[in-house]
């Protein structure tokens, strides 16, 4: 079976998967004795607030990436773009799709109701993902697009938490 993504896409998402399964799997591991764990009330709140916010971060992310198929010209890869895309959600932040997954460890948390992943390590996921983000994402596409992001990015922030532009996100 030939996966037609690219080598950075196929990490990005294993790192995705190992940290929502391998912090539910450690987050279990310490929460065995936590009597919020046992109780059943804690996991229908959280419950509730997981399902919320998985719904807005696959929301976001839906939205971000419907956009980002404009930037898709000729035969590339999955999840690929050749072209810069700066309108949409694109013209409120860089990367909405981002700031959407972002949120996804703490959704995933909440619905698991494990405390040791709510307050510590759905956290350090998100991050570890806008590290990622500032870093490896932003030179990515730094080196991709040159000059013409360059511009972008100083108009453009990072993420907008301006009401207009979470409507658009989630809309």
């Amino acid at each position: 079976m030939k996966l037609n993504t690219s080598l950075s896409v196929i990490i990005r998402i294993l790192l995705w998967l190992i940290m929502l399964f391998g912090g539910a799997w450690y987050a279990f591991s310490q929460d065995i004795s936590n009597p919020y764990f046992k109780s059943i009330s804690f996991h229908i709140i959280s419950g509730v607030f997981g399902t919320i916010i998985i719904f807005l971060a696959f929301r976001a992310s839906a939205n971000g990436g419907k956009e980002l198929t404009k930037g898709r010209v000729g035969e590339i890869p999955r999840l690929e773009t050749n072209q810069l895309v700066t309108t949409g959600i694109y013209n409120c932040m860089r990367h909405p799709m981002l700031f959407g997954l972002t949120l996804l460890p703490l959704g995933w948390a909440l619905l698991l109701g494990s405390p040791t992943f709510i307050l510590i390590i759905a956290p350090l996921e998100m991050i570890f993902i806008m590290i990622m983000v500032m870093v490896f994402e932003e030179m990515e596409v730094s080196r991709k697009f040159g000059e013409e992001y360059e511009k972008y990015r100083q108009k453009v922030p990072m993420v907008s938490f301006e009401w207009k532009c979470l409507k658009r996100l989630i809309n």
